[in-house]
C-alpha cells in the first residue's frame, strides 16, 4: 500500500486510490501518515481536527475515525499497519511506501551530488524529486494547526529543491531553456534575489544583456519601494559586471539569500511549481473512432515535433452532435500524446451546451493559479489575464483541452501564443472563425463499431451470443455512443436480460427516448440542449423537416414540400449542418441531406407533445404558433 502526501491525499492499493472522501477522516489519516512510526496522541488528533473548539464527544469521535481507518485498511488486507497504543495510535509504514520520504531522500542526494560538482546528475535527481509532486501538499485536506506546520515545511523543502535544480541547470549551460521558467518565478516572487540572479545570468548568456539589466532594475525598485532595502551586495556586483560587459561565468549562489527579505507568508494552496496535470481520467473501454483519433494524434505529434517551422500553436477541433463522443475522443487523444507536453496539461469544461457557459476570465484565473501565479497577482480584466497567460506559457510544451466550447469568441482569449503549445477543442458546432484549426467531425457509429462498443462495455460474451440483437440495439440507439452506454448500463444491471428481449421492448416502445435513459446517461436531455441551442429560425426549420415523409431529401425537394424558395432553404440547411443536427449525405450537382432518425424522433416528440396538450384543452396557442407554420394540420395523429 502506498501513501501519497505530495498533492491530493491518496492511499493507493493495486493502483487504485481507496481513501474515503470524508473530510475529517482524511485529516486524521494525513496526520497518521505524516507522523508514521511514531505515536499520535488522542489530544493531538483533537487539537488538529477541532483546534480551540472541540465538541464534548471529541475523544469518542476520534476513536470512530480511527475505527473507520482500521476498517479501510482491513478491507485491503493491511490492518496490521495501524496499532493502538496507550494514549493514542501509531501507523507503521515503511519509508519506501510514502512519496514524501522518496522526495526528501532524492533532495538530499541531489544536493550532495551538486556539492560534488556533478550538475548533470544533480539536475536529473532533483527534477525526479520535484516530479513526485502532483499539486500542493495535502491539496484536498482541511488542515488545522499541526498539519499546516507540516505543509509549510514541505513547501519550503520543495522550494529549496527547485532552487538547487535551477542552479544545476545554470552550471550546465541550459540558459535558454530556463528563461521561461525563471520569468514565471520572478513574477510569483518579486523580491526573491536568488531567482532574479539566475534569470539575469540566463538572459545574459543567451545574448540578452539589456533584458538582464532590466530584471535587476525591476527587483531594485520592488525592494526599495516595498522594504526600503537595496539588493544584496553580491547581486549588485553581478549587475556591475553585466554593465561592464565582462562575461559572468558563475554566480556565488551560496552568497545569495535563499529566501526573500522579510517574505510575506504564502498560503500552501497557492504554491504550484510542478507542471499541471489536469486531464480527466481516460475511459477503459474506448472503442473505435480510429480515423478521427489518429488524425488528431498525428496532427498534434507531427506539428509539435516536426521540422516545419511554425509561429502558431497547434489547434485541432473535434465537433459533432450531442452524445456522439467528442469529449471521450478528446481526452483519449490527449492521454496518448501527453508525454510530448512536459510543460503540463490544462483542462476546462466551458459548459457551452448549458444555460450558463463558463466565463473566459474565470477559466483563465484557474489556469494561471495552476501554473503558479498567486491569486493576488491575477489581473482583474480578461485582456490582462489573457496576456499574462500567454506570457506564462511561453516556452513551455503545454497541452490545453477546452471542452464543450460554444463559440469562437468564448475560446479565443484562452489560446496560447507559443508554437510549442497545442490545443484540443470540442464543440457541437463548427467553429469557422477560429484560425488554422484542423477539424475532426464525429458522426454516429456504424453498426460494426457500435457492436464492438457494446461488447467492450459488457465484457464481450453476451453480444457475441446474440450478434443480430446487438446490431439491432445499435440501430435503435442511432449509433450514438451515449445511447449505447445507456443500453450497456441497463444490461449490466439485469444480467439475465437477453439482448433480443431488450431490442424487442425498445422497438415496440412508443417512447424510445425514455428507454435511452439510465443513471447519468440521458439521451433526451442532451438532444434537448442541442435543440434549445438553435435560434428560432433553425428550430422552426428542423421541426418542418421532421414532418417530411423521408429522412433524406435535397434542398429543392424540401423547398417544394414546405413552400420555401430554394436559395433561402439552402442557407438554412447550412446552418443546421453547422450544428450537426443535419448531415450531408452526398455532395455534387445536387446535394442530399439526412435528418438522423434519433433527432427526427426527438423533434417530432416535442411537436406532438405541444399539439396533444392543445387538443386536451390546455392553452398552448403561443407555443404551438412557434412550433407550427400556418396551414399545417394540428391533429397529432396526422403526424404519426
Amino acid at each position: 500500500m502506498e501513501f501519497r502526501l505530495l498533492g491530493p491525499l491518496e492511499v493507493v492499493k493495486s493502483g487504485r486510490n481507496v481513501i474515503s472522501t470524508a473530510p475529517k477522516l482524511r485529516q486524521a489519516m494525513a496526520l497518521l501518515v505524516l507522523r508514521r512510526n511514531t505515536l499520535v496522541r488522542i489530544s493531538e488528533f483533537v487539537d488538529e481536527l477541532w483546534e480551540e473548539n472541540p465538541p464534548v464527544s471529541a475523544v469518542t469521535t476520534v476513536q470512530t475515525y480511527v475505527y473507520k481507518i482500521r476498517k479501510l485498511l482491513l478491507k485491503h488486507g493491511e490492518d496490521q499497519l495501524l496499532h493502538t497504543r496507550p494514549g493514542g495510535y501509531m501507523l507503521t509504514v515503511p519509508d519506501a511506501g510514502v512519496d514524501l520520504h522518496q522526495f526528501e531522500r532524492a533532495v538530499s542526494e541531489g544536493r550532495a551530488v551538486l556539492e560534488q560538482d556533478d550538475p548533470a546528475r544533480a539536475s536529473e535527481i532533483l527534477a525526479r524529486a520535484l516530479g513526485l509532486w502532483r499539486g500542493p501538499a495535502l491539496a484536498d485536506v482541511a488542515t488545522g494547526e499541526i498539519l499546516s506546520a507540516y505543509v509549510t515545511r514541505l513547501d519550503e523543502t520543495r522550494f529549496l529543491a527547485l532552487e538547487k535544480r535551477i542552479e544545476a541547470d545554470l552550471r550546465m549551460g541550459r540558459h535558454i531553456e530556463l528563461i521561461s521558467e525563471l520569468k514565471s518565478l520572478v513574477v510569483e516572487h518579486p523580491m526573491h534575489e536568488r531567482f532574479h540572479a539566475s534569470l539575469m545570468l540566463a538572459l545574459h548568456h543567451s545574448g540578452r544583456r539589456s533584458d538582464a539589466l532590466a530584471v535587476y532594475g525591476t527587483l531594485r525598485r520592488s525592494m526599495v519601494d516595498g522594504l526600503g532595502l537595496e539588493p544584496v551586495e553580491e547581486l549588485q556586483q553581478l549587475y556591475q559586471t553585466l554593465l561592464s560587459s565582462e562575461p559572468p561565468l558563475r554566480v556565488a549562489f551560496d552568497q545569495l539569500p535563499v529566501t526573500e527579505p522579510q517574505p510575506q507568508p504564502v498560503p500552501a494552496a497557492t504554491v504550484r511549481l510542478a507542471p499541471p496535470a489536469q486531464l480527466p481520467h481516460d475511459i477503459h473501454d474506448f472503442t473505435g473512432r480510429a480515423g478521427p483519433l489518429w488524425s488528431v494524434v498525428r496532427e498534434l505529434s507531427e506539428r509539435v515535433e516536426g521540422d516545419t517551422p511554425s509561429t502558431a500553436p497547434v489547434m485541432t477541433a473535434i465537433t459533432g452532435m450531442p452524445g456522439v463522443g467528442k469529449t471521450a475522443l478528446a481526452v483519449h487523444a490527449a492521454h496518448l500524446v501527453r508525454g510530448r507536453f512536459d510543460g503540463g496539461q490544462l483542462y476546462a469544461d466551458l459548459g457551452g451546451s448549458g444555460l450558463s457557459p463558463a466565463a473566459a476570465g474565470e477559466v483563465l484565473a484557474g489556469f494561471l493559479r495552476a501554473l503558479g501565479v498567486l491569486p493576488g497577482q491575477v489581473p482583474e480584466t480578461l485582456e490582462e489575464r489573457s496576456k499574462l497567460f500567454r506570457s506564462t506559457v511561453a516556452g513551455r510544451r503545454l497541452l490545453l483541452v477546452l471542452d464543450d466550447v460554444r463559440s469562437a469568441s468564448q475560446v479565443e482569449p484562452l489560446l496560447p501564443g507559443d508554437p510549442s503549445c497545442a490545443v484540443i477543442i470540442t464543440s457541437r458546432r463548427r467553429l469557422h472563425s477560429l484560425p488554422a484549426v484542423r477539424t475532426a467531425s464525429l458522426y454516429a457509429m456504424e453498426v460494426e463499431e457500435g457492436v464492438e462498443l457494446l461488447s467492450r462495455s459488457l465484457g464481450g460474451a453476451r453480444p457475441n451470443r446474440e450478434p443480430a440483437a446487438a446490431a439491432e440495439l445499435v440501430r435503435l440507439a442511432g449509433g450514438l455512443p451515449l445511447a449505447l452506454r445507456c443500453i450497456a448500463g441497463r444490461l449490466r444491471t439485469q444480467p439475465g436480460l437477453r439482448l433480443a428481449r431488450l431490442a424487442e421492448r425498445m422497438a415496440a416502445s412508443p417512447d424510445l427516448l425514455s428507454e435511452l435513459r439510465h443513471g447519468d446517461f440521458d439521451v433526451r436531455s442532451r438532444l434537448d440542449s442541442g435543440y434549445d441551442d438553435l435560434d428560432r429560425t433553425d428550430q422552426g426549420l428542423i421541426r418542418l423537416l421532421s414532418m417530411l415523409p423521408t429522412t433524406e431529401f435535397t434542398a429543392r425537394k424540401a423547398a417544394e414540400l414546405l413552400g420555401w424558395e430554394e436559395p433561402p432553404m439552402e442557407r438554412a440547411l447550412e446552418s443546421l449542418l453547422d450544428g450537426y443536427l443535419l448531415h450531408l449525405v452526398a455532395d455534387g450537382p445536387e446535394a442530399r441531406y439526412r435528418l438522423p432518425g434519433i433527432v427526427r424522433r426527438h423533434v417530432r416528440e416535442r411537436l406532438v407533445s405541444a399539439l396533444s396538450r392543445e387538443g386536451a384543452g390546455e392553452d398552448t396557442s403561443a407555443e404551438v404558433a412557434e412550433l407550427m407554420p400556418s396551414g399545417v394540420p394540428r391533429d397529432p395523429a396526422l403526424l404519426e
